[in-house]
């Protein structure tokens, strides 16, 4: 077998095999709701029902599994104060900030799309 070269370079992560960067970064968010909490705490932590309720159509489960994913993979932080009830920040990792200016790129692109398309509605 001959020497591997940079683009045919497997990526190992949680048991699954990448053989694109791109599958694997989409992986990391490239879910509606891994993405849109991370452009919801680009301005800093918020508490978990805030976050929740900032994100429309956002269930509780998908919450759930969303962020759980988000802390496992090393993106988002989850601090837990003593408190009673307690209380819950999730902000965003120091790596996860690095995505940021990724996620306003396509941000700004969606809102050029809907504008070149005329689909935004009448008074917008």
């Amino acid at each position: 077998m001959g020497k591997e070269s940079e683009d045919t370079k497997v990526i190992n992560y949680d048991g699954n095999e990448y053989k694109c960067s791109l599958a694997f970064a989409l992986r990391l968010i490239g879910d509606k709701y891994k993405s849109l909490i991370l452009f919801h705490l680009k301005d800093g932590g918020m508490r978990s029902g805030e976050l929740q309720k900032s994100i429309e159509g956002l269930s509780n489960r998908m919450f759930t599994f969303s962020i759980r994913a988000l802390e496992k993979d090393g993106l988002v932080k989850r601090e837990v104060y003593p408190e009673v009830p307690p209380k819950v920040v999730y902000e965003l990792s120091p790596l996860a900030k690095t995505i940021i200016p990724i996620i306003l790129e396509l941000d700004k692109w969606g809102q050029s799309f809907a504008k070149e398309n005329h689909l935004y509605a009448p008074g917008e």
